[in-house]
Formats: C-alpha cells, sequence, structure tokens
C-alpha cells in the first residue's frame, strides 16, 4: 500500500476503528511458523486499505461515522497525526490505538507482537527507513517536538505501508504531542467501484480532504516485462498465468489475494520476522525445496523475483491441494498456518473475482 510522494500533516486524541455494515470476519488463530506464530498470538486480521484520506483539520466522529457506513466499506481506520520533530529532523508522525492500527499495516509487520506490545507500552515505532536514516537504536529514549514535547523509547522499526509515514506513538504520547485528531483515516471496500467510493467519500469528507487510491492490483511489475518479451507486464497478469501454467485447477484470484496480503504485490519485500522474503514471502528454507525459476528467467531461483516467487507459490499450493475446491482451505492453511489467514485469503479472492471476473 504505497504511496507515491511524501504526506504533509499539520498541526488530542485517539484512532477510531469501524467495521463496515457486514463487520469484519471472526478472528480465529495466529500466523504461519511457529516463531510467527508465537509472535502474533494476539493477531487476527489483515485490512486492505483502498483509499486513503487525509484531512488537515481533522475529519470529525460524524464524518467517520458516516464513511464506514458508505455501501461496500469492510472497514475503516483513524488516526491522529501531525508533522513534528524527531530531534533536529522533521518526520510525520500518527496516533494510533495499537490494536486497530496494526491490521492495517503490512503482514510482517502486523504480525510482530512484540513491536505493538512497545507500542502499547509508550514507546514509538518508526518506518524502517527512518531507522536506518538517523540511525535510531531500539532502547534508545529520543525527543519527539510537536505542540507539546515528550521523551520517549524507540520500540522498534519495521515497515508502516504507507510512503511518508515516518513513525507512530499511541493514543497517549498523540494527545501529550497535540497532534491532530483524525487527520487521516484509511478505507478498505474490496468489492465496490473506486469511481463510486471516491465521489461518496468526496460527499462526506469535503473538498479540502485529500483522497488517494492505495488499490495496487494492477501495479506494474520490475525489469523488462510486457509487450516483445514473452512475460507477462502486471502483477495480475503474472498472478492468471501462473495459476494456468502450475495450478490450472486454482483461480487466479488466489494466487493473487495471497501476493497482495503478503507483501502488497512486491511493496514490502521483508524480511520478516520469521525471515520469509520476497514478493511471496517464502522462508528460505521452504524456497530451497520449492523455488523455480520460470518466465523465461536464467540461473538458481531467485526468492525476491516476482517471475519465480509467484509460480513458484502456485506450484506449492497446488501440491498442497489447491487444484481442487476440497483441497484449497487446506493448502492455503498449509502456506500460512492461521484459520484468520485462510479466512482473508478467500474474502479478498471473492473481491479480485468481483472485480476482474
Amino acid at each position: 500500500m504505497a504511496v507515491g510522494g511524501a504526506l504533509v500533516l499539520t498541526l488530542a486524541g485517539q484512532s477510531h476503528s469501524w467495521p463496515g455494515p457486514g463487520g469484519p470476519p471472526a478472528p480465529a488463530a495466529s500466523p504461519s511458523s511457529t516463531a510467527r506464530a508465537a509472535a502474533a498470538n494476539a493477531f487476527h486480521q489483515i485490512y486492505l486499505p483502498d483509499l486513503l484520506v487525509i484531512e488537515p483539520a481533522g475529519l470529525a466522529a460524524g464524518q467517520l461515522k458516516k464513511l464506514s457506513k458508505i455501501a461496500g466499506v469492510r472497514s475503516l481506520v483513524a488516526a491522529d497525526g501531525a508533522s513534528i520533530r524527531l530531534g533536529r529532523t522533521k518526520v510525520n508522525v500518527l496516533g494510533v490505538n495499537p490494536e486497530q492500527f496494526r491490521s492495517w499495516t503490512p503482514l510482517a509487520t502486523a504480525t510482530d507482537q512484540r513491536l505493538w506490545t512497545s507500542l502499547d507500552r509508550g514507546h514509538f515505532v518508526t518506518s524502517d527507513r527512518l531507522a536506518r536514516q538517523l540511525h535510531l537504536h531500539p532502547g534508545d529514549r529520543y525527543r519527539l517536538a510537536g505542540a507539546g514535547k515528550q521523551d520517549l523509547i524507540l520500540g522498534g522499526s519495521a515497515p508502516l505501508g504507507v510512503s511518508g509515514i515516518d513513525a507512530l506513538v499511541n493514543s497517549k504520547s498523540s494527545a501529550g504531542l497535540g497532534l491532530v485528531p483524525g487527520v487521516l483515516a484509511m478505507i478498505s471496500a474490496p468489492g465496490a467501484s473506486m469511481t463510486a467510493l471516491t465521489k461518496a467519500v468526496r460527499h462526506i469528507a469535503g473538498k479540502p480532504a485529500t483522497l488517494i487510491s492505495l488499490r495496487s492490483q494492477q501495479q506494474q511489475l520490475p525489469g523488462n516485462s510486457g509487450a516483445g518479451t514473452g512475460r507477462p507486464a502486471t502483477y495480475l497478469q503474472l498472478f492468471k498465468e501462473s495459476a494456468a501454467q502450475y495450478c490450472p485447477g486454482m483461480s487466479w484470484t488466489v494466487l493473487a489475494a495471497i501476493g497482495q496480503i503478503e507483501s502488497g504485490d512486491g511493496s514490502n519485500m521483508g524480511p520478516s520476522t520469521a525471515g520469509a522474503l520476497g514478493p511471496m514471502q517464502f522462508l528460505p528454507s521452504t524456497w530451497a525445496e520449492w523455488g523455480i525459476t520460470a518466465f523465461g528467467e536464467t540461473g538458481p531461483p531467485d526468492i525476491m523475483d516476482p517471475f519465480d516467487a509467484v509460480p513458484s507459490a502456485a506450484r506449492l499450493l497446488c501440491a498442497a491441494g489447491a487444484g481442487t475446491s476440497a483441497g484449497l482451505s487446506g493448502a492455503i492453511f498449509a502456506y500460512n498456518h492461521a484459520t484468520w489467514y485462510v479466512n482473508e485469503v478467500l474474502a479478498l479472492a471473492q473481491a479480485y473475482a468481483r472485480d476482474y471476473g
């Protein structure tokens, strides 16, 4: 869910989350490998944002409630925000409820329980990019200065999902720093037309609000692909061709759902807290067994290359039973050992089917 360009936030409050008319799916078990399962025992689901709303003056509670009731909206999360200073560096910070907001971050980040426990305790979290840029160290205390000033401990860093968002604080710290309540909202509406969704949101949020589409189904693949190469030009085409070649009995929408949930179609390549890598988030040990070279690639299979990773995922899923309707759920569970994950993949696959047939 990377967004091009930086978000500029203005200069207390809490983040809010509302399910859409149908409510969120029932929580179930925890994530895939033993390490991830232990780290994510309190985590239940992922929301994939379709639309980002930025309102410099802040969205009122009444507006947020109306946004959550738009036809097709599955869920909505809002956060406080401001552009403040971390030491001498200007950064964009969001004030969030950790247990609500984590479901809107990349899967590897959302399932890092230690990160969210630290944020809940009053520490702050940064993007991995900012941590590298400023040479920040977890456990050290840093001065954050907005309308108010606080010295907070860095709890950790990870991909936060939205380009231009540098750090997160919890709701209590948000109030202390004077962040603007409701400055940002993300909306998940996988079955809704983007045109209709944008029109309805604009009517409620008003003209000053900035609306940014976060859908990436047509995201271009890296490198020399497309016309004249014999290779797919987009992730959408890659999912379709990989399913057709390596698991003909499985709908391509299952691959598309897994690719979106695991990495945002290559936006977050890892490593995860368990060491998973690439657009389909393979563990190196699993990759050693199932990774293949495909679509005219040469050399050994590359875990970071979507032209190898997506077909390899199709091959693994098919071997686990995804080629039949009776075996599909079990195959998805084998890919990531969590009932909630199976439900998320199947629900998103249905949304792809509605949108693309």
